[in-house]
């Protein structure tokens, strides 16, 4: 294995030219959509425009069932693995703060970067009857998001190769010398890795956080190209364990990888679960049709669908987990709002400590 700071510039490189990707690929999926308005607009057919991070495999087919059902032509723009939602986001502020045209809603893989757009502004409040049955700890006081179809933030390991017995049982452990050498975490930058480091600051406190940010570089860890490349990591042999989410294991699981994964304890008993969020974009030029797909991407049967795709979320309505006999472990105590609060902290410090 290569050394820590040989892995590091590697990384770097790695998420320079993903950066430059993302770039690309936003811009010409955005001179698609330009072309799709003016031609929408011309016959009069209602279209709406959507920035989305959920993963394309599973997102596409729900999007275009919504597009058949309805008669709205939707138009996407996705992310890619190793920016996943930060480069979204960034663009949505951009597009707001440059006065031109902006996309009308944001479906998120996360939501710690929804909660931070609605606190600057950026989004419009709407209150979805169709979320009307969803727990008041996932909808936002002021109606400018809606969380739902959760993952869990889980360590995969190959049952192949690791003894049960020998697993960690708390997220602190993975910086200990003697799994550290063998762990690999994405980049706390992105994604829902991005909210778990900072949920560690919110629950933790700044000191043992970035105690722990640094055992884990000088113990060994290994930076991923985002979780899925995390799991690949574990299935090709490079590393012992991997922080991830549930959907990249139940994908690699369905691919009849020897692969596995436990929830983990974040220290006050729980784990944390992360669900997606739904937002209207302030500025929507299609307010009729985006309150049309906010309704549709909120509601029971996406749920549903999420859940039975191969990417297995789980619904945050108890209903549905119960029609589906789908399980919710044990939660950290933290709350969403006090990890949004604390991302400015994580990132500072992994920027001084591991992406230097």
């Amino acid at each position: 294995m290569m050394d820590c700071l040989s892995r590091t510039r590697t990384i770097q490189c790695l998420f320079a030219v993903s950066a430059a990707l993302l770039l690309a690929a936003a811009h010409g999926c955005h001179s698609k959509s330009e072309s799709e308005s003016g031609s929408t607009e011309e016959t009069g057919t209602p279209r709406v425009t959507v920035y989305c991070s959920v993963d394309e495999d599973f997102a596409k087919s729900v999007l275009d069932t919504f597009q058949s059902e309805s008669g709205i032509q939707t138009a996407v723009v996705f992310d890619n693995e190793a920016g996943k939602t930060t480069g979204l986001v960034q663009r949505i502020r951009a597009e707001a703060q440059g006065g031109g045209k902006t996309a009308d809603v944001f479906w998120s893989s996360e939501l710690f970067g929804t909660i931070e757009l609605a606190k600057n502004g950026f989004l419009e409040p709407y209150d979805s009857p169709a979320a009307a049955d969803i727990p008041a700890r996932f909808r936002d006081p002021q109606r400018r998001w809606t969380a739902v179809s959760a993952r869990g933030r889980v360590v995969a390991f190959d049952p192949e190769q690791v003894d049960k017995a020998k697993l960690p049982t708390k997220w602190e452990q993975l910086a200990e010398p003697e799994y550290a050498k063998d762990t690999t975490f994405a980049n706390p930058l992105f994604g829902t890795t991005r909210g778990h480091v900072a949920a560690m600051f919110a629950l933790w406190g700044k000191d043992k956080a970035r105690k722990y940010l640094t055992d884990l570089r000088d113990g060994g860890m290994l930076l991923s190209d985002g979780n899925s490349a995390a799991v690949r990591a574990v299935v090709d042999g490079r590393a012992k364990y991997a922080a991830t989410d549930t959907d990249d294991v139940s994908v690699a699981q369905a691919a009849k990888e020897s692969i596995a994964f436990r929830f983990l304890d974040m220290g006050d008993g729980g784990t944390l679960m992360i669900p997606c969020s739904v937002a209207m974009i302030k500025g929507s030029q299609h307010g009729d049709a985006a309150r049309k797909l906010v309704d549709f991407l909120v509601s029971a049967r996406v749920e549903g669908l999420l859940a039975k795709s191969r990417s297995n979320n789980a619904p945050v309505r108890e209903k549905v987990r119960a029609a589906l006999q789908m399980k919710w472990p044990p939660e950290t105590k933290v709350t969403y709002q006090d990890i949004a609060n604390a991302l400015p902290e994580s990132d500072k410090a992994v920027r001084e400590i591991l992406i230097k």
